[in-house]
């Protein structure tokens, strides 16, 4: 408990050791030492509440489900989308206009991360998660009800692009809140793993989103496909944006949050905790590029990574085997879709690996794989067959599982409380707009360009560059505090144990501080001092 001290006037020159200018520095050092090393007191450290843990997980994850099987959709189905939009076209134009539809959502997502990120750092984060899941179901459930270029001529690709606007708009405040959620309700020892529930989500979504493109083409043919069996799978979106809504609905403020709103409560003396926040909202975007200007550029390479390689992976690969290699369509379906099944089920063992041996050393490994194994996996996809493109997939696949089951419990850990909804928004979306969401297009039209069907390659290995970058400036957060919040765990006992364990440890540290100190000639014998702390 910080207690209040009289002010000690600093000793007379020339003052001895033993005499009372020694004892007043002596007295001096020791309330200096102990107002700046402050053990944990039992309020400062937060008790999950396991229950309450599960169903926001749960209902993080569901969202990022939702948003990836509209991904998963829209990839298997480019070829359709663009004979039932852009008929008139080569099939080369087609593919290429369809992706550039893609990626226009992608250039309003920063605009997304603006305007939500801030606004879930001054209102609260479940607010906003509930309000992206209204507009991206019904962006993606109105494609679903689009009419066809033969029915409406030049208005249907733009009631297209406007329906994936939307949806890019409001997945801009999507996955950095759902992030943020998660790990400011997740005990430090298990956020890699429960983090990783979340991307476990997106591969399900996506997987869920093919496999239904994968069953309803092999049912109906490509005829019934570009008919009208394309719409099945958007108006699926429908009722899952319900059942997200209704959880996210159920959910309570984050333990995090609501601790930095009592401090900006008390700060401000306002009666309304969010109030503080309000009021400092302007400059926030100037604290984010000035003072967590690194933080920002470490973020934004690890998003790099992990969105290059997985959009080449989910979006791209299904295109490329198919329009630019000529293989089986249905083949190179089944083929990524096994991909993104087996990342889905080994994505929380990578998370729970990063709680054990660390964020960095995951990256890392990655990154240099990534690297090494880029051009041979391409290669295999390209030998045609089934056995060898499986090889090259399932390589693929496990690289994107190091990103994947980390960047959850990595990203949110970079920015303090105050800012991190926000500034991870930001972030992340600049990112993955001017190079994830990109990826299809660019890669595309390189392919066209010149001719190499290597480009694939080459491309996620200047990722994999980037990626070993950003990972060595990246600061190890396993097991650690997020910025700006005490510490949580799982239960009493270990509250019990890192309060005891702090007490020593902060006793232990002033000790050895103020023998420093005060006995400069002597710091390197530590023996009891009765006058010590």
């Amino acid at each position: 408990m910080r207690t209040g001290h009289r002010k000690t006037p600093p000793p007379p020159r020339g003052g001895r050791p033993g005499g009372a200018g020694s004892a007043a520095t002596d007295r001096l050092l020791r309330i200096l030492l102990r107002r700046g090393k402050q053990p944990l007191s039992a309020d400062d450290v937060t008790v999950t509440d396991p229950p309450e843990v599960r169903r926001a997980v749960s209902a993080a994850a569901l969202g990022n489900t939702m948003e990836w099987f509209d991904f998963g959709v829209y990839a298997y189905l480019a070829g359709t989308l663009g004979k039932v939009f852009f008929p008139s076209s080569s099939p080369a134009t087609q593919v290429v206009s369809t992706f550039a539809t893609f990626a226009a959502a992608f250039l309003v997502r920063p605009l997304g991360g603006l305007v939500f990120g801030p606004l879930g750092d001054r209102i609260g984060r479940k607010r906003v998660l509930a309000a992206t899941m209204i507009m991206m179901a019904i962006s993606t459930f109105a494609v679903g009800l689009l009419p066809g270029y033969a029915t409406l001529g030049l208005a249907a690709p733009l009631l297209l692009l406007l329906c994936r606007l939307v949806q890019g708009f409001s997945t801009g405040g999507e996955y950095a809140g759902a992030t943020t959620y998660i790990a400011e309700y997740a005990p430090d020892k298990r956020r890699g793993f429960l983090g990783s529930w979340l991307d476990f989500g997106t591969f399900v979504g996506y997987s869920l989103g093919s496999g239904i493109v994968t069953l309803l083409t092999a049912i109906l043919g490509d005829d019934g496909m570009v008919q009208w069996g394309w719409r099945l799978p958007f108006l699926v979106a429908g009722p899952l944006g319900l059942i997200g809504l209704y959880m996210r609905l159920r959910l309570e403020e984050t333990p995090a949050f609501q601790q930095a709103a009592e401090q900006a409560k008390q700060r401000s003396g306002a009666e309304d905790p969010t109030e503080d926040a309000r009021q400092s909202g302007k400059g926030r975007l100037k604290e984010i590029f000035t003072r967590h200007w690194e933080a920002v550029l470490i973020c934004m390479g690890l998003v790099l990574l992990y969105n290059v390689t997985n959009y080449m992976v989910t979006s791209y690969l299904p295109t490329f085997m198919t329009e630019t290699l000529g293989q089986d369509a249905l083949t190179a379906q089944l083929l990524v879709l096994g991909t993104m099944i087996v990342v889905a089920l080994t994505i929380t063992t990578v998370g729970r690996s990063s709680d054990r041996w660390g964020r960095r050393p995951v990256f890392m490994a990655g990154s240099i794989a990534l690297i090494a194994l880029a051009a041979p996996a391409i290669l295999l996809i390209r030998a045609g067959g089934i056995l060898l493109p499986a090889l090259g997939c399932l390589t693929l696949g496990l690289l994107l599982v190091c990103f994947a089951g980390t960047s959850a419990s990595t990203l949110p850990a970079l920015f303090p409380t105050r800012l991190r909804y926000g500034a991870l928004s930001i972030s992340f979306n600049i990112s993955v707009s001017l190079f994830g969401g990109t990826t299809p297009l660019i890669v595309s039209s390189l392919v066209e360009a010149t001719g190499s069907t290597m480009v694939p390659a080459y491309y996620l290995m200047a990722a994999g560059v980037v990626g070993l970058i950003a990972t060595f400036f990246l600061h190890e957060t396993a097991g650690k505090p997020l910025k700006g919040s005490g510490p949580m765990v799982e239960n009493e006992e270990q509250a019990q144990e890192l309060v005891a364990r702090s007490r020593t440890e902060a006793g232990r540290r002033a000790r050895d501080v103020w023998i420093r100190l005060r006995h400069p000639w002597a710091h390197h014998h530590i023996h009891s001092d009765h006058d010590g702390p």
